[in-house]
């Protein structure tokens, strides 16, 4: 992916919000495969024409094989205060999921307490309270049916590695493509059909609430959804 193809969803001298291709790392990890975080040094030292280093702080990250919005900071005093809405939970993340299973609710809050083993990079869920688990909450609600998939909105109240992907398929819906998580197949692009839809934030110095919504990847796993609206 070159930097003409970076799609920028909203953009100003504080703050650059960018819809994440599946298969882009948001920051560097022992790989060293280019970062959505390179790119868009590189949109900003290009568009701009700034010499020398060019500041990019990454707030949030994104899983490798997820899409959707993701937001970046381009001062160090927009990556301070952004960082702190996101610790004390004062934004609203809206994600897009398509499953295999049908919910056994069509709305419901899901709470588990999940344990990482970072040695595998996977996530476990526990219905009860572990000592060694992080609590863990979302709310889905089921979208609609296409060709016998589901298409569920997630609103996770907590922000956990793996939390929507693991407690999805811990009700056994498990995400299209996501064979980390007991999809039987991946996707034709390896990409999981688990997408970061809409991102609500407080503005670092403006204050006022910005909301950018991610259009939905041009795949075969999304297209029966493309109709859907927020």
């Amino acid at each position: 992916m070159g930097v003409k193809e970076l799609e920028i969803l909203f953009e100003d001298n504080h703050v650059l919000v960018v819809n994440k291709p599946a298969g882009l790392l948001v920051h560097g990890d022992e790989t060293g495969d280019i970062t959505l975080a390179d790119l868009a040094k590189d949109y900003i030292k290009q568009k701009y024409n700034k010499p020398g280093n060019v500041f990019i702080g990454v707030v949030h990250r994104l899983d490798r094989p997820v899409s959707g919005v993701v937001l970046l900071a381009k001062t160090s005093k927009a990556l301070t205060r952004l960082n702190e809405l996101f610790r004390s939970k004062k934004t609203r993340k809206i994600y897009w999921a398509v499953v295999l299973n049908r919910p056994p609710q069509e709305s419901n809050t899901l709470v588990h307490w999940l344990v990482k083993d970072a040695s595998k990079n996977v996530t476990k869920a526990y219905a009860k309270e572990n000592q060694a688990g992080a609590r863990s909450e979302l709310n889905y609600k089921l979208l609609g049916t296409q060709q016998g998939k589901y298409l569920l909105e997630v609103n996770p109240i907590t922000g956990r590695p793996h939390q929507i992907r693991v407690q999805l398929a811990s009700m056994r819906c498990p995400i299209a493509g996501d064979l980390k998580y007991g999809a039987p197949q991946p996707l034709p692009d390896k990409s999981i059909a688990l997408h970061a839809r809409q991102l609500q934030f407080e503005h670092p110095t403006l204050k006022t609430t910005i909301t950018v919504s991610a259009p939905l990847p041009n795949t075969a796993i999304w297209a029966p959804f493309a109709k859907y609206k927020l």
